[in-house]
């Protein structure tokens, strides 16, 4: 089953990016960065971490690796983060509240909308604090 999402992950990643239009050179990295964001996610929710630290932990991890890609491959670090994102945006969820809201049960769809709007604040404070760790190590090591 690991192999599956592994290659899920890897090709939803892979085919929001040529979606979007990213290099071609680029596409590879981008979807390892999205299967390493996947299986972050998946590892802390399958040992009971629950949603919202796998959203930040998975976004931490795609953050960080998009920082190492964008070096590496010298391209804007947002070629990575972008398409590697795609596995973990809430759109079930989401999904769920505008149903919930259409067949008129508005406290369900309230409790879907307070998750998808949790979720996103994880994923945006997982990019933040792998943005925050990134420059306080490029800062000690220009230092040095």
């Amino acid at each position: 089953m690991m192999i599956v999402q592994i290659i899920c992950s890897y090709l939803a990643t892979i085919g929001f990016g040529i979606i979007v239009n990213i290099p071609h050179r680029a596409l590879n990295a981008c979807g390892w960065v999205g299967v390493l964001g996947w299986m972050t996610y998946l590892a802390v929710k399958t040992a009971d971490g629950g949603t919202m630290l796998a959203n930040a932990l998975a976004a931490l991890a795609i953050g960080l690796s998009s920082i190492f890609m964008a070096r590496r491959l010298k391209m804007p670090m947002i070629l990575f983060n972008i398409p590697s994102l795609v596995p973990l945006v809430p759109g079930g969820q989401a999904y769920k509240a505008v149903r919930s809201f259409a067949v008129g049960n508005d406290l369900a769809a309230i409790g879907n909308l307070v998750q998808v709007a949790m979720i996103a604040g994880a994923i945006a404070m997982g990019f933040f604090i792998s943005e925050l760790v990134a420059r306080t190590y490029f800062r000690i090591t220009m230092k040095h």
